[in-house]
């Protein structure tokens, strides 16, 4: 977090004083001579009337690790928040060598300075990271290479997949909170849940299977409540229209969850044999999840 104030600030100390969270806002976005942007006393500076001026090359300390920069790159692209810090108009706090300072953590600082000057991307693996940083500096240009690279880009894939199931989320959260609590309940290491993965919008018979020329098999109203049930599972997921198939929901599935650091192991232990209507059975796959917390 960057404190700092307008520069006419120092000759108003009636002003109210400002959140930190005013302050980032203000630095996202593109300064204005809008309202003045109030400081607290001890952070207080006499810039006067005029703009701060700076020097062509800048030293920064960002969160301890230190940078030299000309002032051109920092000002490279105008809607940023560090063409905003470095336009004049505020008041940048120092530390006691004399570095501007920036409150954040500058592990990665260092590759949103190589895009400035050169527009150079980071490795694969520092991509995400990256991402948060240029998100946070609202460095849209930044953000919007990243998104076009591995691994982002195959991500928007996917999620445009899981749009597909808007209950995604919470139904994630619900295996996670009916594994915690039967493991709890056992004081066990581990915790299994009955999960329904199906795609096919209904049950079709063999009879049927000819005729089923679309990602969707149509019915009529009347018809399709006869179908209507609820498969005995923990949580169930489906239909959608998509080419992604049941094993690319799963791998969804258990790659979250590794995300958020939970072991998951699934199985296939048959299908849903529930009797609807004449020669119709469910027929929906059941999958075993097997989550270990420790």
């Amino acid at each position: 977090m960057v404190v700092f104030s307008a520069a006419g600030d120092a000759e108003k100390p009636s002003d109210a004083m400002s959140g930190s969270d005013s302050a980032e806002d203000e630095f996202r976005k593109p300064a204005s001579p809008s309202p003045s942007l109030a400081l607290s006393k001890p952070l207080r500076a006499s810039l006067g009337a005029a703009e701060q001026e700076f020097p062509e090359v800048i030293s920064l300390n960002v969160g301890g690790m230190y940078f030299t920069t000309r002032l051109s790159t920092l000002r490279r692209y105008e809607d940023t928040m560090l063409a905003a810090m470095f336009s004049g108009r505020h008041y940048i706090p120092r530390d006691a060598e004399g570095r501007y300072f920036i409150d954040r953590d500058g592990t990665y600082f260092g590759d949103i300075l190589n895009f400035l000057r050169e527009a150079e991307l980071p490795h694969r693996d520092r991509v995400r990271a990256v991402h948060r940083e240029a998100e946070y500096y609202a460095i849209g240009p930044l953000l919007d290479s990243l998104e076009e690279i591995q691994p982002l880009t195959g991500e928007k894939v996917r999620q445009a997949f899981l749009d597909l199931l808007p209950y995604y989320k919470d139904n994630l959260e619900r295996i996670v909170e009916i594994a915690k609590l039967r493991a709890m309940q056992k004081k066990a290491r581990f915790a299994k849940l009955k999960i329904c993965v199906y795609k096919e919008e209904m049950p079709i018979t063999p009879y049927e299977r000819p005729l089923f020329n679309s990602l969707r098999f149509e019915r009529s109203d009347s018809e399709a409540k006869l179908f209507e049930h609820h498969c005995e599972v923990d949580v169930s997921f489906g239909p959608w229209e998509a080419v992604a198939d049941v094993y690319d929901l799963l791998h969804c599935i258990v790659s979250d969850l590794a995300e958020r650091g939970i072991t998951a192991e699934q199985q296939c232990i048959g299908v849903c044999d529930k009797h609807l209507i004449n020669h119709y059975y469910c027929k929906r796959p059941i999958y075993e999840f097997k989550i270990t917390w420790w």
